[in-house]
Order: structure tokens, then C-alpha cells, then sequence
């Protein structure tokens, strides 16, 4: 699948300092590896609907990411999916009478056009879940020859013959698994390196432990996970919390050849699991979404993940805050969302767009409002106009202070400051450096994907 178009990144003098995440699973701030090349996967979006301000916080919080990770001098090998086949899609397209590739492909190009406005630099790798289905079919089926993963027969809910992966046979010896993990690895999930490759006998081991990336309570687990596409109730199933592997084809629904398991279509946390062990080192350095991706989604991938490989998914998991409207929840089932593409055709600059999600940091829940919009666009005029009062020699200690400020944990809100300190000293200045002028623009750039200048 084809990715999108970007700018090409200006290159700054001199270099960030050593880069520091907040880890999801530990709450505590981590230093990222500095010293060989990086590896991002953020998931992608469903495409049944355009571009909502939720999606456009999440790629441009892991867009900061990949910027600060070059500007350190290190390589990064980008990947995203997207998942061009799930029930809400069907259900989109059938409501709107419309085929649901059709659909898929006409919101995934919007999808597209939005991330190009924004200025996100696009991922090496850009896959579809309908084309990674040769590659997930196998995985699939080394788990269940492992006995991780089991078919349930057909009842009401469906045919027999789904594929759910087993938790309980994942954590295997059950016995006191989360504790000695816990206490083998410590609180940042760090596991060690485990002999062997792919699923070993009829159990694995125990390194990864269910609430690893969420530290979330199995009480607390299933009611998220019945609100984010799981099927606790579904009979047959070893445990509520098992997720699925493979539906098996419906009657009008999509499917494909799937081998021993059947026609059917795969489950959403295998794809991401699989795409990922396809084109990223195992493990890779950064899992990346929005905080409603915690549980189930990272959890039960790092869990496929270690079952079918011994190691874990990635070395560090980070997630963005939620965004609303006006005091609630942004939401699909309440029609109350604000899309960058709506913003776009009403006239709206993207670089004010960005600049109104970059004043909130990434890991904050915060809401959209005309004034925030507002606020950005007044600051993207400032800066603007600063540049032809930028004084001679005064690029070099801003840049220090942005340089500095996403360094600790892409700390967007501190280097937004700094730069608005700068234009409003440069605002009061006779005619200044060009040169100074041209360095601020290239580095809000580079480093915050803000263009001032065309």
C-alpha cells in the first residue's frame, strides 16, 4: 500500500540531546537506545470514517517522535498499518450502501491527503490488513500447532471454527506467572531473551503476563474489553478475555483462503503483531497509539508476539492523551467529531492545526475548541512576523531550548513557549538577521513540523 508524500527535513547544525519517553507500563520516564537505529509502529486507522482530531493528535505526537530521533542522528524505520477489513467497516458500508472496499479505499486516501496537509513524515512501510493475510494465516497456525490457540464450536454468536488465542496457555505455568514475571523484569516490562524461536511444546514462556502493558486488573480488563471489540461472553471460549485470531467466512461477509483454518478474515491485534514482526527488528523500540489502544489492543499483540517469537513486541510502549469537543468525549456514535479534512475545506491552514495539538502535550487528554484553534492561528502570525526582527546570533540558544524541551518525554507545550519568548523579543526589534530568520524557520520545521515559510 502506498504511503503519502512529506517535505523534505531541513538539516540543522548541531544535534539533539539523548531522548527520554515516558514508558506506558511503568509511568516513569525512560532513556531511548542512542546508539543504533530506532524502530516505530503506531497503529493505524480503520478506515470507514475521515480524519478526526483524535487520529491527527496520535501521528503528529509520533511524528515529533521520529523528527527528535533523526535530529539525534539516529536512523528510524517507520510502520503503520491499516486495517482495511473489520466490522466496523462492513457495518459503515453497509448502512451506506456502498462496497466496503470502496469505502475503505476512498477514506484511506483521505486519511492520506490529511497526514501529507500536516506535514507527518510518512512510514517506511504503510500496510494494509487485507494484504498482510498471506503472512497472518501462518502465524496463525503456529499458534494453534503450539497450543495457544484453540477453535471454539459454533453457537449462536457463529459457525465453529473461529480461532481465539488462549491467555491462560500464553502464560503457562500459570502458577505464580504475572509475580515471578513481574519480579524477573521489573516494572518497566523489560524481558530477558528467551532460547529458541516460535512456539515451544504446548506453552511458552512466561516472560510476557496479561496487564504487562496496562497494569489494569483482570476485574477491570473485562468491561474495556467487551467496549473495544472483544467478545467476553462468546461460548466456548477458555477464558472471557481470549481474543480472536480468525473469523471464520460469514455469509456476506469477506473472506479469504486461510490454510487449516479455514476461509475466514483475521482478528485486529494479530495483524498488527504479525505486520510488525514482518518489517521491524523483534524486538522493535517503540509501540505507539492513542490511550484507548492500552488494553486490549498492545496488550493482547504483546502477547501474540512473545508466544510466537520469545521476545517481546517492543522495548517501550508510549500512548496519547484523548481529545474532545467542547467539554465531551469526541465520538463517532455521537457525530460530534472535528475532522482535518472539514478544517482543511473550510480554509484552514494545517500548520495552525498542528500548532494547535502540539500546545498540549501529547500524553494530556484535552479538548478542541474555537479558541484553541484561534490561539494557534494568532501564534503562527507571531512567529511569522518575528522572523523579519530575528536578532543576530539569537537562532542558536532557541533551538538549544526546543532541542532541550522534546528531548524530555517531546515536551511540545515547553518549546512552543520558548519560541514564543523568542518572536516576541524579535517582534520588538528593528529589521534583523536573515540568517537567524532562516535557521528558526528551518528548526520549527525540522523539529516541530511547523512550516513558516512556503
Amino acid at each position: 500500500m502506498k504511503s503519502w508524500k512529506t517535505r523534505p527535513v531541513p538539516v540543522l547544525p548541531g544535534s539533539m540531546p539523548p531522548l527520554k519517553l515516558q514508558e506506558t507500563s511503568s509511568g516513569r520516564l525512560q532513556p531511548l537506545p542512542a546508539d543504533r537505529p530506532a524502530s516505530l509502529y503506531v497503529c493505524g486507522i480503520t478506515p470507514y470514517d475521515a480524519t478526526h482530531m483524535g487520529h491527527a493528535a496520535t501521528y503528529v505526537a509520533f511524528d515529533l517522535l521520529n523528527r527528535a530521533w533523526r535530529d539525534t542522528g539516529v536512523s528510524v524505520q517507520y510502520v503503520q498499518n491499516v486495517t482495511d477489513v473489520d466490522d466496523p467497516l462492513l457495518e459503515r458500508a453497509e448502512r451506506d450502501g456502498v462496497d466496503w472496499r470502496d469505502l475503505a479505499a476512498q477514506q484511506t486516501d483521505l486519511f492520506r491527503a490529511d497526514m501529507e496537509a500536516l506535514n507527518v513524515l510518512p512510514p517506511n512501510s504503510y500496510i494494509g490488513a487485507v494484504e498482510a493475510i498471506e503472512w497472518i494465516v501462518p502465524r496463525i497456525e503456529e499458534l494453534v500447532a503450539g497450543g495457544v490457540a484453540y477453535t471454539v464450536p459454533g453457537d449462536d454468536g457463529g459457525p465453529a471454527g473461529d480461532v481465539y488465542f488462549s491467555v491462560d496457555a500464553a502464560l503457562a505455568p500459570a502458577t505464580g506467572a504475572e509475580t515471578a514475571s513481574h519480579e524477573a523484569h521489573g516494572a518497566d516490562g523489560a524481558a530477558h531473551e528467551a532460547d529458541g524461536d516460535g512456539v515451544s511444546g504446548n506453552r511458552v514462556d512466561a516472560a510476557w503476563w496479561l496487564g504487562q502493558v496496562s497494569r489494569l486488573s483482570t476485574e477491570d480488563m473485562l468491561p474495556l474489553f467487551a467496549e473495544r471489540g472483544g467478545d467476553p461472553d462468546r461460548q466456548g471460549k477458555r477464558n472471557p478475555l481470549d481474543p480472536l485470531l480468525w473469523r471464520v467466512a460469514r455469509s456476506g461477509e469477506p473472506s479469504w483462503e486461510g490454510g487449516s483454518l479455514g476461509a475466514g478474515r483475521p482478528g485486529w491485534h494479530i495483524e498488527c503483531t504479525v505486520i510488525s514482526q514482518r518489517f521491524l527488528p523483534s524486538p522493535f523500540t517503540v509501540q505507539g497509539g492513542g490511550s484507548d489502544l492500552i488494553f486490549p489492543h498492545h496488550e493482547m499483540g504483546a502477547g501474540h508476539a512473545y508466544a510466537l517469537q520469545h521476545v517481546p513486541m517492543a522495548e517501550h510502549y508510549a500512548h496519547t492523551g484523548m481529545v474532545g469537543l467542547d467539554g465531551e468525549k469526541m465520538s463517532k456514535s455521537k457525530g460530534n467529531l472535528v475532522l482535518v479534512s472539514r478544517l482543511r475545506a473550510d480554509g484552514v491552514e494545517p500548520a495552525a492545526i498542528r500548532l494547535a495539538i502540539l500546545a498540549h502535550h501529547y500524553r494530556s487528554d484535552w479538548f478542541w475548541t474555537d479558541a484553541v484553534l484561534a490561539e494557534a492561528q494568532q501564534r503562527l502570525a507571531r512567529w511569522r512576523a518575528a522572523l523579519s526582527g530575528a536578532a543576530d546570533g539569537s537562532a542558536a540558544s532557541v533551538i538549544t531550548e526546543v532541542r532541550a524541551a522534546l528531548a524530555q518525554d517531546l515536551d511540545a507545550p515547553r518549546a512552543l513557549a520558548a519560541l514564543d519568548r523568542w518572536a516576541a523579543a524579535a517582534t520588538a526589534a528593528a529589521p534583523g538577521s536573515t540568517s537567524d530568520a532562516a535557521l528558526v524557520s528551518d528548526a520549527v520545521e525540522a523539529l516541530l513540523g511547523v512550516v513558516l515559510e512556503a
